[in-house]
């Protein structure tokens, strides 16, 4: 609902006092960044993959993105490196680094909001540790709203909600919720 895939069926969701509903959805989804549980990767390079919002690959952002999701050794053992062509079925690269290119794909977008869901479930917990760390920094001045089952994921959360069968039974931030 919050990327304008589906309409709630009640209420409304609003940005501030503006509807979300009253905003264009392209606009909306050029303001935001998305790790979902299904993604999609495209039939081009991994560079195009990562950068596939923008017309021209900005070099500097790519770097910068793939260091953020803890690419960079991956990308760097490959032959032709960024140019390593992929397609959707993923051409022989693990669940974990496909979910490391579509959190690498959210940074490089540069969004003012980000969602996340799931989107650390098949890293191991070295990576999961290394990209949570470099993205506390790249979360600051955005809302970040991230679903997630495991704690070390979202342990710096501001304000957590606990969902039971859809509904929230708790909110709080980590400490109130524990005490």
């Amino acid at each position: 609902m919050l990327l304008g895939f589906y309409e709630p069926e009640e209420g409304h969701i609003t940005l501030g006092d503006i509807l979300l509903s009253s905003i264009s959805v392209q606009a909306w989804r050029s303001a935001c960044g998305a790790v979902l549980q299904d993604c999609f990767l495209f039939s081009d390079t991994i560079a195009r993959n990562i950068a596939e919002s923008s017309s021209e690959v900005n070099q500097q952002r790519l770097l910068q993105a793939t260091k953020m999701a803890n690419l960079q050794a991956f990308i760097q053992r490959l032959p032709q490196q960024f140019l390593t062509k992929i397609g959707p079925q993923g051409n022989g690269i693990s669940q974990g680094q496909r979910q490391r290119i579509f959190i690498a794909r959210a940074v490089y977008k540069n969004p003012q909001f980000m969602f996340f869901d799931e989107a650390t479930n098949a890293l191991d917990a070295e990576n999961e540790k290394v990209i949570v760390e470099n993205l506390r920094t790249f979360y600051q001045g955005r809302t970040v709203i991230v679903v997630a089952h495991r704690l070390s994921t979202v342990k710096d959360a501001d304000n957590f909600v606990v969902l039971e069968h859809g509904l929230i039974v708790e909110h709080g931030t980590h400490s109130e919720l524990v005490a």
